[in-house]
């Protein structure tokens, strides 16, 4: 059965994605940031998003 997050998720979660949300919007408008580009913050941030999305749903599922 799978798990929705968008019912059950803590404030936590949600203000983290939300503050996710904001840093990319504000990375690509004001700072050019460009998924692939080859700069180094704006893909780390997405390498550390990704990995506290996977930290939270395999302990959402476990």
């Amino acid at each position: 059965m799978l798990y929705s997050l968008g019912r059950n998720s803590s404030p936590i979660v949600t203000a983290i994605g939300v503050a996710v949300a904001l840093i990319a919007i504000v990375g690509t408008q004001v700072f050019g940031w460009e998924w692939g580009g080859g700069q180094l913050v704006p893909t780390t941030l997405g390498v550390v998003a990704a990995a506290i999305a996977i930290v939270v749903i395999g302990s959402r599922l476990g």
